[in-house]
C-alpha cells in the first residue's frame, strides 16, 4: 500500500494534524499518556522544519455536546511537558472564533491543541462543511491518528479530499507493519485471537486464516467454539447465539482451529480457580483462563512460527488470579523469532506486565482499526493517503 508519506510534504508554516489523543481521565488526571507519546515523532519532525503545528483530536463520546469532563485540556498540558514548549489550547467549539485567533498568531515551531471535535456534532456525521472549516487551520493536513482511520468522520475523511493530506509517522509505521503481515510469505502463518465478541474477530478470521496454518482461540471466544463442539461450558460467558457461526468457521477452515484442552475453572471470580480437563467443566462452574496444557501446546505453535498475528487475551485478564494464560501467550510471542504483530489494549498491557513489549516485531496502537485493516479494507481515513 502506498502512502504520500510526511517524507515527501513540501516545507509549510503551518502543519493541521489528526492525532489520537483519546487517553483514559480520571478526576481530570491522565491514567495513561501512550497515545500521546506516540504523537510525538510527527510533531517534532515538522517542528524541525520550521512548521507551526495545529493538532485535533476527539476525547471520549460528548455526542456533539461540550462538556468539561471531556476537554482535552489535561492533554495540552501534558503535551507542554513532552514537549518542552508551551502548547496552547483552544477551549471550547474546536473551529470558534477564539480558535481562529489562536492559529494566526502561530510562529514557527508553535503547537496548538483544539477542543474535542467530538464537541461539534457535524465531526462524526463526516461533515464537508466541518472539514473545510478545520482545512483553514493548515497548508497541509497530517493524518496520524491510526486509532481512528476506520471511521468516516470529518477530520479522518472529509478532509482529505479539500486539502493535499499525508500518512503521518504513526499512520506510516502501522501500515507498514499490518501490510507485511497480511502479505508477508514467511511460514507458518499463526493467528491468536481472544476476547470476548466473534463479531469483532470473524472479518480477520475470514480474511487471514486463509493463508494462516494454525488458528489459536482463547478467552470468552475461546467458550462459544467450545460450546460450538459440544463441549459444555458451565456458566461460561459466551455467545449462544453465534453458535452456528462459530461452527461454519471451524467447518470452512477445518484442522487449523485449535480450542483448549484444559481450562482454568472457578465456581466466582472472587474464589481462587483450579485447572481441568476442557470436558470436566462442572454445571455451576465458569471458564477464567486457558490451563497449563493449553499454554504449553499454544507455546509450541507459537515458538515454530515465522508470522504472528495475537489480539485479545486469553482469560479474565483483569484478574491477576487468572491472567497466566495471557501473560504465558505474551511471553511465547516475545520468544518467537518470525514476525510478530500484537494488537488490542488487553494484549498490548499483557506484553508490558510480562515486560516483553520491546521484544515484538510491532504492537499495534490501532485497535479496532487494525482488525478492520486486517479484514482487507480500505480505511476510510486512509483512502484519500494513497498515491493513486
Amino acid at each position: 500500500m502506498n502512502l504520500r508519506s510526511l517524507g515527501t510534504a513540501p516545507k509549510v508554516g503551518l502543519a493541521l494534524v489528526r492525532s489520537d489523543l483519546n487517553v483514559p481521565l480520571e478526576d481530570g488526571k491522565i491514567r495513561d499518556d501512550t497515545r500521546i507519546r506516540a504523537s510525538l515523532p510527527t510533531v517534532e519532525t515538522l517542528r524541525a522544519r520550521g512548521a507551526a503545528v495545529v493538532l485535533m483530536s476527539h476525547l471520549g463520546r460528548p455526542k456533539g455536546n461540550i462538556e468539561d469532563g471531556l476537554s482535552l485540556g489535561p492533554v495540552a498540558q501534558r503535551l507542554s511537558q513532552l514537549l518542552s514548549t508551551d502548547v496552547r489550547f483552544a477551549q471550547g467549539l474546536p473551529t470558534s472564533a477564539a480558535a481562529q485567533a489562536e492559529v494566526k498568531r502561530l510562529a514557527p515551531g508553535d503547537v496548538l491543541l483544539l477542543d474535542n471535535l467530538r464537541f461539534d456534532p457535524r465531526e462524526t456525521k463526516d461533515d464537508p462543511g466541518f472539514a473545510a472549516e478545520l482545512a483553514r487551520f493548515g497548508d497541509i493536513f497530517v493524518e496520524d491518528a491510526f486509532g481512528a482511520v476506520h471511521r468516516a468522520h470529518a477530520s479522518t475523511h472529509a478532509i482529505s479530499a479539500i486539502m493535499p493530506s499525508y500518512a503521518g509517522l504513526l499512520v506510516e509505521r502501522e501500515v507498514q507493519a499490518l501490510d507485511r503481515l497480511m502479505h508477508g510469505s514467511e511460514q507458518p502463518f499463526v493467528l491468536i485471537l481472544g476476547g470476548a465478541k466473534i463479531a469483532d474477530k470473524i472479518g480477520v478470521i475470514e480474511h487471514l486464516a486463509q493463508q494462516a496454518q494454525e488458528v489459536l482461540i482463547g478467552g470468552a471466544l475461546g467458550n462459544t467454539f467450545l460450546e460450538a463442539r459440544g463441549v459444555p461450558i458451565g456458566r461460561s460467558l459466551a455467545e449462544s447465539g453465534e453458535l452456528d457461526v462459530a461452527r461454519g468457521l471451524m467447518r470452512r477452515f477445518q484442522g487449523r482451529f485449535h480450542l483448549p484442552i484444559d481450562v482454568v475453572a472457578t465456581r466466582a471470580i472472587t474464589d481462587p480457580g483450579h485447572p481441568v480437563n476442557v470436558e470436566e467443566v462442572g454445571e455451576d462452574e465458569m471458564i477464567v483462563d486457558i490451563g497449563p496444557a493449553t499454554q504449553a501446546a499454544y507455546r509450541d505453535i507459537v515458538l515454530g512460527a515465522r508470522r504472528v498475528f495475537w489480539n485479545g487475551p486469553l482469560g479474565l485478564y483483569e484478574r491477576a488470579a487468572f491472567a497466566e494464560g495471557t501473560l504465558a501467550i505474551a511471553r511465547a510471542v516475545a520468544q518467537c523469532e518470525g514476525y510478530t504483530v500484537v494488537g488490542g489494549g488487553d494484549s498490548a498491557a499483557a506484553l508490558a506486565a510480562a515486560g516483553v513489549a520491546d521484544r515484538v516485531g510491532h504492537v499495534s496502537t490501532g485497535g479496532g482499526a487494525s482488525l478492520e485493516f486486517l479484514e482487507g479494507r480500505v480505511l476510510p481515513g486512509i483512502e484519500g493517503l494513497l498515491e493513486n
